[in-house]
C-alpha cells in the first residue's frame, strides 16, 4: 500500500503533494514502483496534529481520488469522518482506512451499505494525547481484544470478515517496547478471516532505534515492513514502494 498524503503537516512528507498535479504524479510513480493499493489521506494523524473539518479534508482528497479513478488498482481513503468516507467512495475509492476503527456515529452503517473494504486500527487516545503517557498491562492482549470487538461490531452491522483488515496501530499511543511487542506477536494478533495491515514506514520508533532523522529511515522502514510481512501481515503501508518491493522480492527468492 503506497502512501499519498495531501496534507501540509504529515510527519514525513507534509506539504510535498498538496498541489494536485504533484499528488497525481507521485501516485503514478508509486504505481509504477509496484504499489498494489494507494492510500490517500487529507488529514494528518501524527502525534500532535490538529484536526481539520470535513470540507477541508474533502477539498484535498476528492480531486485526487477522482483523478486516480481509472488507475486500475484500489484506492483507499485514510479518514475517520463519515462525510469524507461517503464522498470518497462515490468518487471511486474502494477501501476505508480508519484510525478510529469506524467508531464515529454512522460510520459502521455507511461502510456496511456498500461493498468497500475497511481497515480497523487501534490507537490509545487521539492525535493530541496518544503519545503523552501510553500505558498497557498487556499491550498484545489489549490491542487484540479491541480489534476483535471492532470486527464483531462490523459483522453485526453486516460487514463480512472478507472485507476487513486489522491494524494494531504501530506508533499510535505506543512506546518503543509496545511497538516491538506488537510486531513480535503478529500471529497472536491475527483474527481469522481478516487481513493484517502494518504501518511502520519512517516512524519515530525507528529513529529511536537507529538515531536516524525521518528522512533517513529507509533502511529501518524496509526491514520492519519485511519482518511484518514475513511474520503474519498481509499488507504493508509504506512511503517507499520500490525499496520495499525489491527487498521482498529478494527475501522471497532466498526463501524459495
Amino acid at each position: 500500500m503506497g502512501i499519498v498524503n495531501v496534507t501540509p503537516d504529515s510527519f514525513s512528507d507534509g506539504g510535498r503533494y498538496l498541489d494536485l498535479p504533484a499528488a497525481v504524479a507521485h501516485a503514478q510513480r508509486l504505481i509504477e514502483e509496484g504499489a498494489d493499493i494507494l492510500d490517500v489521506g487529507g488529514e494528518s494523524t501524527r502525534p500532535g496534529a490538529e484536526s481539520v473539518d470535513s470540507e477541508t479534508e474533502l477539498s484535498r482528497v476528492l480531486p485526487l481520488i477522482e483523478s486516480l479513478a481509472g488507475c486500475n488498482i484500489p484506492i483507499s481513503v485514510d479518514t475517520s469522518k463519515p462525510q469524507v468516507m461517503r464522498a470518497a467512495l462515490a468518487a471511486g475509492a474502494s477501501m476505508i482506512n480508519d484510525v478510529n476503527a469506524l467508531q464515529a456515529p454512522t460510520a459502521l452503517e455507511l461502510a456496511a451499505a456498500g461493498d468497500a473494504a475497511v481497515c480497523l486500527m487501534h490507537r490509545q487516545g487521539d492525535a493530541a494525547t496518544m503519545q503523552l503517557a501510553p500505558y498497557y498491562d498487556d499491550v498484545v492482549g489489549e490491542v487484540r481484544q479491541f480489534l476483535a470487538q471492532r470486527v464483531a461490531a462490523c459483522e453485526r452491522a453486516g460487514i463480512a470478515r472478507a472485507r476487513i483488515a486489522i491494524d494494531p496501530g504501530i506508533g499510535f499511543g505506543k512506546l518503543l517496547p509496545h511497538n516491538l511487542a506488537l510486531l513480535r506477536s503478529l500471529e497472536a494478533l491475527r483474527i481469522d478471516g481478516t487481513a493484517t495491515l502494518i504501518g511502520v514506514s519512517r516512524k519515530a520508533w525507528l529513529g529511536q532505534l537507529t538515531g536516524s532523522p525521518v528522512e533517513a529511515r529507509l533502511g529501518g522502514s524496509v526491514a520492519a515492513a519485511c519482518y511484518a510481512l514475513a511474520h503474519g501481515a498481509q499488507i504493508a503501508r509504506v512511503h517507499d514502494v520500490k525499496a520495499t518491493r525489491d527487498a521482498l522480492t529478494v527475501l522471497e527468492a532466498l526463501n524459495g
